[in-house]
């Protein structure tokens, strides 16, 4: 766990399948510290928590933010989730709704999951083993259009700051976990971000999940980026970030 800003507004951070706490470094720089204090925090098996046995799965991940919460003091709070960050986001409010301030879905996972063909899933499945297979989903999923160097960085980053066996146990919960009937018509405020060069969860998805069933949400489809705007546009997220969670 690694804390930014004193803030009275807690916002809690949770990374994708590729990340940790420290996947946000880009977009600090870029956050009000005065109006917000930013959590950004870890799942079992990444960053800090390497070496912290479980079951790996999206309701462990929800229960342990939410002890996280109790920890800080914060009986209220907000959520910003990437990626699988958004289906633990969602799972948080689908357990403890009166504590969730506001929520904000960067490329986030619907509550339902992601089903994929058999193509896709072989070779999701083989990124626990594979820094090809990772590079070649950070790749796909940024519209094949970034350098090299920066796709070899987020391929480092997730070898060194995530286990092998979370890496693979996290695939299978945040693709095949459908809780989606639990948050269905719920009117918490929700703001989803989608890069418009993401062909996995891109607008198109957001449109069918998300504003399918949050009937206050927004949705925003970022210029420039694809499924990992927290590098790719950090100026324009953070701005879109606080400007939502301003008003909650």
């Amino acid at each position: 766990m690694r804390k930014v800003g004193s803030g009275e507004h807690v916002v809690i951070a949770l990374h994708g399948w590729f990340g940790s706490s420290g996947a946000w470094t880009a977009l600090e720089p870029h956050l009000d510290r005065e109006r917000f204090t930013y959590v950004f925090h870890d799942y079992r098996g990444y960053g800090d928590r390497r070496g912290e046995s479980g079951d790996y799965s999206i309701a462990e991940a929800a229960a342990d933010v939410l002890a996280l919460a109790d920890e800080l003091g914060a009986n209220r709070f907000s959520l910003i989730g990437h990626s699988m960050g958004g289906s633990v986001m969602q799972y948080v409010y689908a357990e403890a709704p009166g504590r969730v301030r506001a929520m904000v879905g960067i490329s986030p996972v619907p509550a339902s999951g992601v089903p994929l063909d058999e193509q896709s899933r072989q070779l999701f499945a083989g990124a626990a083993d594979s820094p090809d297979n990772r590079r070649a989903i950070v790749d796909f999923t940024t519209g094949s259009r970034l350098t090299g160097t920066w796709l070899d960085a987020v391929v480092q980053h997730s070898l060194e700051a995530a286990e092998r066996d979370a890496v693979a146990a996290y695939f299978e919960a945040w693709s095949g976990t459908d809780f989606h009937e639990r948050i269905t018509g719920s009117d918490v405020p929700i703001k989803v971000i989608a890069g418009e060069h993401d062909p996995a969860l891109g607008p198109d998805t957001m449109k069918a999940t998300f504003a399918e069933w949050y009937p206050k949400a927004e949705l925003e489809e970022l210029a420039n980026a694809g499924h990992y705007g927290i590098d790719e546009t950090p100026v324009a997220l953070a701005t879109s970030v606080e400007r939502f969670l301003a008003e909650a």
